[in-house]
């Protein structure tokens, strides 16, 4: 893993020292390891800095089913199927530092957002945001860019995601063909999009 978990924590906490608020992206494609490895870094982070460091997932803003409707419900994950415009307001809000924030979180498992399922408070001066499309170089998601101060990127060989998604995909109920399916006809192309329009990040993480 490059750079080293520690290493990089100790990096961002120097970055983050004085401010009021520091906000990370953390991007990637889908089965890179987001979630996971922004986790790690938020607690690597707290052993040191002790309930300052906090975690937004993007996932969290996914539109609901029913707003999206039934013919792009299949398309679920793509671009075009995230609130941008309320992760915007939220980062924005959470760069204020006036308030805490309370943001949605995304239950995979029921495949829906719960609202305010996440308070960032006051006290969590480095704020890691986790997602796809953070860096993406299309409109409106590379309007993001500006409210990060730092930028990491997720690299993972394709082969590697692919044998990822297929057993998420699996545990989530699906059956081999249904796994393969939504892996190479859905993720994989959302994975190939973000590795090829992507704002360069300030960081790679392998």
């Amino acid at each position: 893993m490059t750079p080293d978990l520690d290493a990089l924590a100790q990096q961002i906490i120097s970055a983050a020292d004085g401010a009021s608020r520091y906000l990370v992206a953390l991007a990637g494609p889908p089965g890179a390891g987001k979630s996971y490895r922004s986790a790690q870094l938020c607690d690597a982070i707290n052993q040191r800095l002790p309930g300052q460091a906090g975690l937004v997932p993007m996932d969290g803003y996914h539109f609901d089913n029913a707003v999206l409707g039934e013919q792009q419900v299949p398309l679920k994950g793509a671009p075009h199927t995230f609130d941008v415009e309320g992760l915007r307001c939220d980062l924005e809000r959470i760069r204020q530092a006036i308030h805490p924030v309370a943001v949605p979180v995304f239950d995979r498992l029921l495949d829906l957002a719960r609202a305010g399922g996440r308070l960032i408070t006051l006290e969590q001066r480095i704020v890691i945001v986790e997602g796809n499309y953070l860096l993406l170089d299309r409109s409106p998601w590379r309007d993001l860019r500006p409210l990060f101060d730092w930028t990491l990127f997720i690299d993972v060989d394709d082969d590697v995601l692919v044998e990822r998604l297929i057993n998420r995909w699996l545990e989530m109920g699906q059956d081999r063909a249904g796994a393969l399916e939504r892996t190479h006809h859905k993720d994989m192309l959302n994975a190939e999009l973000v590795k090829r329009c992507c704002l360069p990040p300030d960081q790679r993480w392998r």
